[in-house]
């Protein structure tokens, strides 16, 4: 197969040439990076545009929508001629004169037939596909179809034969008359955002990892299991555990926030955790004792940079009855395995308050080197400011505290809690 569509008199442009390709790869890149299409068809001598769902299986393009919407009754029988149009904006490009303003784009057209997917084992292939296209796993965690809306939706099936690529990726085209002019000229980068994900009502477990957004590994939440406890990504499910577990004050005294006292606020507190998680600042898990799935306490991943290969651990709370078990240990252990072993990381650091000897010492015996020393660092609740200490471990050093911290797990021994 060519990676090139061959031109036709639809996708031969008129103008602006250079911005047009025919490469079939680049063509399926952007199909595969768009969740969304406008399909453009005619209706009785007159033009109709329908956004819709599209997914790319091998050199087929398939669409979805309704048996009684005007895309579906157009397309019974020989189906429907169309014209596809999926569109990515990078960038909009501002130039000095009002002419040259422009965007920075991929695009892809495709002119053909769309036939409806008759066969029922290809169409529920082609909408498990597109189900798959919003989260890799989604369709085996979701239930299938069942006879009455399967009659009702229609899957469209376009080969991918007339298409042509479009695309700019450039700065400014001003004229050389108009450097000379003072406006502000350049281009301003757009990017696709993913929001924190809002549960429906009366969902308990937690966002599933293959929701889009986590983007960066380094953000992705996932499932760490170790002998004395297991981290499971934070959910609204472990808010009355926490509460339970977390009840002591003295667990709280180092951390610049105010103790969550009743469950709204631990809800709110879990809340806060996940807007930090879906900006990627901060991924959290719940610790669970493994043996009996009582939740322990919390630990996070914070200020995760994954340009500089960094990130830190810290809001970690552990439940006043599992301090020096082998529970802070074997968390550290498998964070840090994570961290170094998994992501890449360069560096890995913590923050502590500096009258918070115990966590200074905990941190201490877990490898790491103290740094030096933030200070008025942070605000704690009573108004002061803290100074933080600041401790770090450098992927060099991993190997050698990995080992320590192993030969103290088998060894049955334990760290003190690391609250920072």
């Amino acid at each position: 197969m060519s990676d090139l569509y061959p031109p036709t008199d639809r996708t031969t442009a008129t103008r602006y040439r250079d911005r047009m390709a025919y490469d079939r790869p680049a063509a399926h890149a952007i199909l595969d990076e768009a969740y969304d299409c406008s399909v453009a068809f005619v209706v009785d001598g007159e033009p109709r545009v329908l956004p819709t769902l599209q997914v790319r299986v091998g050199d087929t393009l398939f669409l979805h929508g309704s048996t009684g919407g005007h895309l579906g009754l157009s397309a019974r029988g020989d189906g429907v001629r169309v014209c596809v149009s999926v569109t990515l904006l990078d960038g909009i490009v501002y130039a000095r004169s009002q002419n040259n303003h422009s965007a920075n784009y991929r695009s892809v057209v495709v002119h053909g037939v769309a036939r409806p997917v008759s066969d029922t084992d290809a169409k529920l292939a082609a909408m498990r596909a597109l189900v798959d296209k919003v989260g890799s796993g989604r369709a085996a965690d979701s239930r299938p179809p069942n006879r009455q809306e399967l009659a009702q939706t229609v899957v469209l099936a376009l080969p991918l034969e007339e298409v042509s690529v479009r695309s700019r990726g450039h700065g400014v085209s001003d004229d050389a008359d108009d450097h000379a002019l003072t406006h502000w000229a350049g281009v301003l980068p757009i990017s696709r955002a993913y929001g924190p994900p809002r549960a429906d009502a009366g969902v308990t477990v937690p966002p599933p990892a293959y929701l889009p957004g986590g983007g960066s590994p380094w953000a992705k939440p996932v499932v760490l299991e170790g002998r004395h406890v297991r981290l499971e990504p934070l959910s609204p499910a472990h808010v009355d555990g926490l509460l339970d577990a977390l009840s002591d004050e003295e667990v709280w005294r180092y951390l610049p926030i105010v103790q969550p006292r009743t469950r709204d606020a631990m809800a709110e507190h879990v809340a806060d955790l996940y807007r930090r998680q879906w900006t990627g600042f901060q991924l959290p898990w719940t610790q669970i004792e493994p043996s009996t799935g009582t939740v322990i306490g919390l630990t996070t991943y914070h200020d995760i940079d994954p340009v500089g290969r960094s990130l830190g651990i810290g809001h970690t709370l552990v439940g006043r009855r599992w301090w020096r078990t082998g529970v802070n240990t074997e968390a550290k252990l498998m964070l840090l395995g994570h961290a170094f072993e998994t992501l890449g990381a360069e560096k890995v650091f913590w923050y502590t308050d500096i009258r918070n000897e115990r966590s200074q010492r905990a941190i201490a015996r877990l490898g790491a080197t103290r740094d030096g020393m933030i200070r008025r660092h942070r605000l704690r609740p009573d108004g002061t400011w803290r100074d933080t200490v600041l401790f770090a471990m450098t992927c060099e050093e991993w190997p050698a505290a990995a080992d320590r911290l192993r030969e103290r797990l088998a060894a049955g021994g334990s760290a003190a809690l690391a609250n920072a």
